[in-house]
């Protein structure tokens, strides 16, 4: 019986941590998986709900954190090091740089038959200055070296990974698009969508836009609150924007707010004049993703972002920054609304035009489910790396 180890950066909430729990709970009984977590930030919210609901205890490496910290990251590898000499896997799977690193070093130090590492989005562009990128990019060339192969969750991201910026020969690069469980945003809609927006004292006939994800710096909120204040000189239409998520630009984001003149809502204050609300981290995602009618992401990096899957499954509108792998999971022009990054001007022309043009939106909503039903289940996700596990233990069989 094979035996697969699983090792994700942090618990937090975001695409990785579906992937690492679906491939530790459903690759079926034939396998023996564990899985093994770093710790998460304290501004972010954890999913270690998540895993739970599928069954998974997970192992956590105390000092395995995002920060580089050289004593912290030398505990965690020895940790990690230490578990894999315990479980003696035949395949160790990494999700995310910091458990690519340290994983993949443990993992080759012990001679692990199969070696795999996700890039669920990549820091070789728009996170760091060109000095600090290069250490990283020869970090990461040097480990696809003793790595059986890198895994992209688009073809636009193996193309970045291979060619651009050379991380692994195209014969060590795969294209397992991502899969997730969609059900829950296609069931019980109506009762959700009141739900949500009576909360928010939201009437019928008013237009919620939503950005959904970590307040960070890579996510470029600046640019969606700059769109945000054009569109409401534009438009017409009763408008209410959410911003739903958390993360260590909150504050820096909420005075720039302040310098658009734009007012806004927090969890703890609410005003119906207000046409922006920040949430905060909602655990029953579903709940918001049902009520808002525009679903928007303005990244200037990004890999899959699940919040564009959920809003497809859901049959909500989309506009977004065309960056990374977002062109392989919407369908542009049918989907979604793209414009380059930073692009403001583009980016406010595609949201006013979903905000005016009823029939558009409508249109997008009615394609939107069945492309991600037929794209992003996660058991055709599951299928997909179960064969190529079996390929590659094989080979070195």
């Amino acid at each position: 019986m094979p035996r697969v180890l699983q090792i994700i950066n942090r618990l937090n909430l975001g695409g990785p941590t579906f992937i690492a729990g679906y491939l530790t709970a459903y690759l079926g009984d034939g396998y023996e998986t564990m899985l093994l977590a770093g710790q998460k930030d304290d501004s972010e919210e954890s999913s270690e709900f998540i895993v739970r609901n599928m069954g998974i205890t997970p192992r956590y490496i105390n000092k395995m954190r995002r920060e580089i910290n050289w004593k912290d990251d030398r505990e965690a590898y020895k940790e990690i090091d230490a578990i894999i000499k315990e479980f003696k896997p035949d395949i160790v799977h990494t999700h995310a740089a910091k458990a690519g690193t340290l994983g993949r070093l443990a993992a080759i130090n012990n001679n692990v038959p199969v070696i795999l590492h996700t890039f669920h989005g990549h820091v070789f562009e728009g996170y760091f200055g060109k000095l600090k990128t290069a250490i990283f990019l020869n970090i990461e060339r040097y480990l696809a070296r003793k790595t059986s192969g890198i895994i992209a969750i688009s073809n636009v991201q193996k193309e970045e990974l291979s060619k651009k910026f050379r991380v692994a020969p195209d014969k060590k690069s795969f294209v397992v698009p991502l899969g997730i469980e969609l059900e829950k945003f296609q069931t019980n809609q109506q009762a959700k969508r009141s739900k949500f927006r009576q909360q928010y004292r939201l009437n019928d006939d008013t237009i919620a836009v939503g950005i959904i994800g970590r307040i960070v710096p890579i996510k470029n909120h600046q640019l969606f609150l700059d769109c945000w204040k054009n569109i409401l000189s534009q438009t017409t239409k009763k408008v209410h924007a959410f911003i739903i998520g958390d993360g260590e630009d909150r504050d820096a984001v909420f005075e720039y707010c302040q310098r658009l003149n734009l007012s806004f809502n927090t969890n703890s204050e609410f005003n119906e004049i207000n046409t922006i609300t920040f949430t905060s981290w909602i655990i029953d995602i579903d709940i918001p993703v049902a009520g808002l009618d525009i679903i928007a992401l303005t990244s200037n990096n990004e890999g899959t972002p699940v919040s564009l899957i959920e809003a497809q499954a859901a049959g909500k509108a989309v506009v977004s920054t065309n960056v990374g792998g977002i062109s392989d999971i919407v369908l542009e022009g049918e989907t979604a609304l793209l414009s380059p990054k930073e692009d403001r001007a583009e980016f406010s022309k595609n949201l006013l035009e979903l905000i005016e043009n009823e029939t558009l939106r409508n249109k997008m909503a009615n394609r939107s489910p069945s492309f991600a039903n037929d794209s992003f289940g996660y058991m055709k996700m599951v299928e997909n790396h179960r064969d190529l596990y079996m390929r590659l233990l094989s080979q070195k069989r």
